[in-house]
């Protein structure tokens, strides 16, 4: 996840945004039906840590539990003492989303339910696999795996799931409609860009499903990380906006002479968090990956973060 589209998701009648980052360490009524506990594992990739959110009372279901923390977990358990956890949710297998569903059903018996297990976009290089397959949860393995409009309910609310494949090939967000409300996990986040990081997403399909969420009704979302986005259609159009710049900068930056993705991360991330630059990299590699296949930039062979491109 990038900083830098929150100016491009606003306008001058003001951001579509929360400002204010959801903290770590309590559950909080956010809405009638919704809860949210943040994992403790805040970092610059991760804002203020995960969001795990409850949906509903008494008999619940808890979307994405976060990471391996047994702390997280155990505080989550404490929160809903007395209610039942009817299933644990997960819209994509990153390691600081999927693996505390394990945690959650150990305890609780609820099935785990959601994204299909872990694949790539495309196949590993041998050298590739060390830099980009660090951050997959390859161990998830689901009891019920939902596709386009399934359905996961209890008393009082339905979460619908909507598949949105590109920071992951197996991403889902659910719609929870008696809210108007969407969970877009890390499709769709409030402080931040998302990162469409090769292998494990993929340019094309990450903006194919902003286009899909651009049609639907939910007049709120509740990311993977950060607060929620109040005027979704609004931010949206911000976030294929700030994506179709990026890609312009990377063809000026192309017919300039560069023609290595470092000199090419040089050139527009300026200033970046040094912590960053590696995901900058992936990001610039997503969009050649994407040009490259629309025949609009050459590359030395497939595209890779090594690899050599140019106009086409």
């Amino acid at each position: 996840m990038l900083h830098g589209v929150l100016m491009a998701a606003g306008n001058e009648s003001g951001p579509a945004f929360e400002p204010t980052m959801p903290q770590a360490g309590f559950l909080e009524t956010v809405a009638p039906l919704i809860r949210r506990r943040v994992a403790p594992n805040g970092g610059p990739f991760t804002a203020s840590g995960t969001c795990t959110y409850v949906v509903g009372r008494d008999r619940v279901a808890v979307i994405d539990p976060g990471p391996d923390d047994i702390s997280h977990v155990e505080a989550l358990l404490a929160d809903l003492a007395g209610e039942h956890v009817e299933a644990i949710v997960v819209t994509h297998t990153h390691r600081d989303h999927s693996p505390g569903a394990r945690l959650l059903a150990a305890r609780t018996g609820a099935p785990i339910v959601g994204c299909a297990p872990h694949r790539p976009a495309r196949a590993l290089a041998a050298a590739e696999v060390a830099i980009l397959d660090a951050s997959a949860d390859r161990a998830h393995a689901p009891d019920r795996v939902t596709a386009e409009n399934d359905t996961v309910a209890g008393p009082g609310w339905t979460l619908v799931a909507v598949e949105t494949p590109g920071h992951t090939m197996n991403h889902l967000a659910f719609a929870l409609p008696e809210a108007q409300a969407l969970f877009s996990g890390d499709h769709v986040m409030a402080w931040s860009t998302t990162i469409v990081a090769p292998p494990d997403g993929a340019m094309q399909a990450y903006m194919a499903s902003l286009d899909k969420l651009r049609g639907r009704p939910e007049t709120t979302y509740w990311p993977g990380h950060g607060g929620p986005v109040r005027e979704p259609a609004r931010f949206v159009r911000g976030l294929v906006g700030h994506r179709r710049q990026r890609e312009a900068a990377i063809r000026a930056r192309l017919s300039a002479g560069d023609a290595r993705i470092p000199e090419i991360v040089a050139g527009i991330y300026q200033g970046i968090d040094p912590r960053l630059k590696g995901a900058a990299a992936l990001s610039v590699l997503a969009h050649l990956e994407d040009l490259v296949g629309r025949g609009l930039v050459a590359s030395e062979g497939p595209p890779t973060l090594s690899g050599t491109y140019a106009p086409a």
